[in-house]
């Protein structure tokens, strides 16, 4: 499959099979991460697979924070978990921090965010569905999911990964071509 296809066959896939995820095909995608563009090859990313028992803490953290934030809405608490309750592979992405360097901060973000991407990608080629979550049930922004992985004080949580086989066909998207938001300047 060329690059271009890949790229406009990657699609977020929410609907999971709990199906466990071979430890090889988990192993591809972290490779297929590492390989992403970093600058100054400072390779600024770690990975937390969590699954078995890390994977029913992150449950149980996501069900308290989710019940708390929206006591209101127990029908948004319980859509939420379903998700989560449903993959049976969740990966936490983070970024080193550079102390008093925002600039570098920021460029290790954005290789963990390439990072991801290489791994949707690889993804679907595994034959494997693939979503990036950054609030809610991800804890990302609150600080649970830093805690719950125990990362070092100098890295950022940049997303939390739910991974597993589609239990659906994701349907197609659609974007807006390039020209609509190109600016050529001579």
């Amino acid at each position: 499959m060329s690059i271009t296809t890949a790229l406009r066959k990657r699609r977020a896939v929410r609907q999971l099979l709990p199906s466990e995820v071979e430890e090889a095909k988990i192993r591809a995608l972290l490779e297929a991460a590492v390989w992403a563009p970093n600058d100054r090859l400072r390779e600024p990313w770690h990975f937390y697979v969590l699954r078995g028992e890390s994977k029913r803490r992150y449950e149980e953290a996501a069900a308290a924070y989710l019940q708390a934030r929206f006591p209101a809405k127990p029908k948004l608490v319980e859509e939420s978990m379903k998700v989560l309750l449903g993959t049976p592979v969740a990966i936490a992405v983070t970024a080193d921090i550079v102390e008093g360097d925002p600039a570098a901060t920021r460029d290790n973000e954005y290789a963990a965010a390439c990072a991801i991407h290489g791994m949707w990608l690889a993804a679907s080629e595994l034959g494997l569905g693939l979503v990036w979550r950054t609030r809610g049930i991800g804890l990302v922004h609150d600080g649970g999911m830093h805690a719950l992985i125990g990362a070092p004080e100098g890295r950022k949580v940049i997303g939390t990964l739910f991974v597993g086989y589609p239990a659906e066909e994701t349907p197609e998207t659609k974007r807006t071509d390039a020209a609509a938001k190109t600016t050529w300047l001579n």
